[in-house]
């Protein structure tokens, strides 16, 4: 399996411009869940070239190639993140949007247990929880 962005895309036969070359560096390089926007100022920040649109339909392209999975959380925006990263779930702060990721072998367990006591086998998953600071005295 390819581990980066660049080296799957190649191996789908995606065409790789300079441009999305540097569209799927600043992804490979993303460890939060960018929108569009925040890649953009990303990439153009190294290649000052790069138009919004240009972003825009890269972004489709890699999502509909399997590359990237789109997320959206509620708040009107968007986001992405490498689809062969390692499995996790997302907590996420509704105060300040900010997205934690997270494992717990419990819940996975549970989940499975829950899908075989209805006759499943699972095949995957997502989990977003969405929650506020809790105050402490």
């Amino acid at each position: 399996m390819a581990k980066t962005i660049i080296a799957r895309c190649e191996r789908k036969g995606l065409r790789m411009t300079g441009q999305r070359r540097v569209i799927a560096q600043v992804l490979q390089d993303s460890d939060d869940h960018p929108d569009v926007e925040e890649l953009y100022a990303r990439a153009s920040a190294m290649d000052a070239g790069i138009s919004i649109a240009t972003v825009y339909r890269t972004v489709k392209l890699f999502e509909e190639a399997g590359i990237l999975e789109r997320l959206e959380f509620g708040d009107g925006r968007a986001r992405y993140e490498d689809a062969e990263r390692e499995h996790h779930d997302h907590l996420i702060d509704m105060n300040t949007g900010e997205v934690i990721e997270f494992c717990d072998p419990e819940i996975e367990e549970l989940q499975e247990r829950i899908a075989r006591k209805l006759g499943y086998e699972l095949r995957g998953h997502k989990l977003e929880l969405y929650g506020v600071p809790r105050k402490t005295d």
